[in-house]
């Protein structure tokens, strides 16, 4: 029993954090003012590049770099969209899906099927990963979810107790106000937009190089959606995301459980579990049923125009 436990909650962490680098990428993109639906895309070609750098060069941190410049130019492609041409962002980022899905699916035809031997293995921390069930389930992960122990923590600081992370609020509420106060709107939107995409893109590593190891088309299976709809869920709080994701990931881990112990129940119904617990979660957090209602921030997918304030 102990086992399965551990095999549950530590599984479920795992998966929380393949959806979490997306959620807080997006939370910071949001925050800025930029929507963008293309998570889903951007996911999956950080999954093939990852995997096909890994495949080719055989070193993990040389893969991890060709993520973080993938996540990059995607998120200034849509950065110049929306920021400098100010184009409608649901748009291009439904445009962003599409395109990402599709390069993807095509750069990733030569290594489907080939093992990379190479991925981001658990690393027991000493002393911290013999307690029980606590140091298995959350000291004898990969480097990403250790990575991810420090993110949080860091996001909420830099958010909502930093002089920068005020400009951040402001910038998604009124950036007119910073625009007058000399800050350069553009800039900062196009920071935040580029960081993003860049921690989307790992979030899709995470599926490629450490759930897994392997490549396959489509391989995320949703999991952008899933962190898109956390940004909500989240209020926009890296906290509250974190929470809203290991609540994903233990649904996920206990379907997969589930299959072993009911094998007469269609697997379908198992794996769309984690997407039936996202659009509950998305009604509660966002309809009537809460009596403390969030705002989403002022501004976000309105493009800013400076002649127009």
């Amino acid at each position: 029993m102990m086992t399965l436990l551990v095999s549950l909650f530590s599984g479920a962490i795992v998966y929380a954090v393949s959806v979490m680098y997306a959620g807080i990428g997006e939370t910071f993109s949001q925050r800025a003012g930029v929507m963008n639906l293309g998570v889903e895309g951007i996911m999956l070609m950080g999954a093939v590049s990852g995997y096909i750098a890994a495949v080719n060069t055989q070193n993990l941190a040389l893969s991890f770099l060709v993520v973080l410049l993938v996540g990059a130019v995607f998120g200034l492609v849509f950065a110049f969209l929306t920021v400098t041409l100010q184009a409608d962002q649901t748009v291009c980022g439904m445009a962003m899906l599409t395109f990402g899905t599709g390069l993807s699916g095509f750069l990733g035809k030569d290594v489907a099927g080939v093992a990379a031997n190479l991925r981001f293995e658990n690393i027991p921390i000493p002393g911290l990963s013999s307690i029980p069930f606590i140091g298995p389930v959350l000291f004898s992960q990969n480097l990403l979810v250790y990575a991810m122990y420090v993110i949080v923590p860091l996001s909420m600081f830099y958010i909502f107790k930093t002089r920068q992370g005020l400009y951040l609020r402001a910038l998604g509420e009124n950036p007119a106000a910073l625009d007058s106060a000399g800050m350069n709107v553009f800039a900062m939107r196009y920071a935040y937009v580029v960081f993003g995409c860049m921690m989307i893109g790992v979030s899709g590593a995470c599926v490629s190089l450490a759930n897994t190891n392997f490549w396959s088309s489509g391989m995320t299976a949703g999991k952008g959606w899933i962190a898109f709809a956390l940004v909500a869920f989240s209020s926009w709080n890296p906290v509250r995301l974190t929470l809203g994701a290991l609540l994903f990931g233990f649904v996920s881990c206990l379907g997969s459980n589930l299959q072993i112990y009911l094998p007469g129940v269609p697997t379908e119904i198992f794996s769309a579990l984690p997407y039936v617990a996202t659009i509950v979660a998305f009604i509660l957090a966002t309809g009537n049923f809460r009596k403390v209602h969030t705002t989403q921030p002022a501004a976000l997918g309105k493009p800013y125009d400076r002649e127009a304030r």
